[in-house]
């Protein structure tokens, strides 16, 4: 991987992890389009690198969430402390956060190996990725349709009850397939248990924070792997690159949200995914 490499995919790594374009698509359609055979996807060098990506995306997020983040486990800590549940917000958020990551988890630990098997052909990025639009437009048309019949209104985040915080959690492991953004199915899950587009997005990125940190912890041995020294520069700076990206993301798409909606980033997955689908089937891309 040369050290141009190295910063075009920290770059795309931490842009695509927050924006709902599936930061695991691209990482896999963008070589595949640029013809980057060099990289071997799954060397230990290159899976130590991607390690170091994920840690700096979730810096990035802790950072911009950092007074949130401190109330919120200072309340979950009180919590365990005391031995029960109160009506403190802060609290309740964590709570929620808790129940939504765990089929995240679950699904992660029984699903990897056979979802890693779609990693190395654009064809399988690509058709998600079309697939990822299409969840993002169904989720506003059903929105839109709801508002219209007046049957129901928005609420904060601390109102969602806790089978709406595990289907949300549920809708962000289909992030697990290559081409289905993380933020995107989360934030549409969102829309649908009543949270406005300001609210299911910042849910999305404080759930994101704690999945993307543990993960990157899980494959934290691979920074020792025998060939990981090889790509060590790069990862240093490509970490660094992919936190910066990462926070200008999650800085802009919060004001984004406030009166926008996904329906841009589905127009982007459709037609992204629509083009390299094709391209794959006719092996122009492999």
């Amino acid at each position: 991987m040369t050290f141009f490499q190295a910063l075009v995919l920290a770059l795309l790594q931490g842009v695509s992890e927050l924006f709902p374009i599936s930061s695991l698509g691209h990482t896999i359609l963008v070589p595949a389009l640029l013809h980057w055979n060099n990289i071997d996807r799954s060397s230990a060098s290159f899976l130590a690198f991607v390690v170091v990506l994920h840690l700096g995306t979730a810096l990035a997020l802790i950072v911009f969430y950092r007074t949130q983040w401190y109330a919120i486990v200072r309340a979950l800590a009180r919590s365990i402390a005391v031995g029960r549940l109160s009506s403190d917000r802060d609290e309740r958020t964590g709570w929620l956060l808790v129940v939504a990551t765990i089929p995240v988890g679950l699904l992660g630990l029984v699903l990897e190996h056979p979802v890693r098997r779609l990693f190395g052909s654009p064809s399988p990025a690509a058709l998600f990725l079309l697939i990822n639009g299409l969840i993002m437009f169904a989720g506003e048309a059903l929105r839109r349709a709801q508002e219209r019949v007046g049957a129901r209104k928005s609420k904060p985040i601390d109102r969602l009850s806790y089978p709406e915080s595990l289907f949300i959690g549920v809708a962000q492991a289909f992030a697990l397939l290559p081409g289905i953004s993380r933020s995107g199915s989360s934030m549409v899950a969102g829309l649908l248990c009543d949270l406005d587009h300001e609210h299911a997005a910042r849910f999305s990125f404080l759930l994101a924070t704690p999945v993307i940190l543990a993960a990157a912890l899980l494959e934290f041995p691979r920074l020792f792997a025998p060939q990981a020294h090889l790509v060590l520069v790069q990862a240093i700076a490509g970490g660094i690159a992919a936190g910066v990206a990462a926070y200008l993301s999650v800085a802009f798409l919060t004001r984004y949200f406030r009166s926008n909606d996904l329906r841009p980033f589905g127009w982007y997955c459709i037609v992204v995914g629509s083009i390299c689908f094709v391209l794959a089937r006719k092996g122009v891309i492999t």
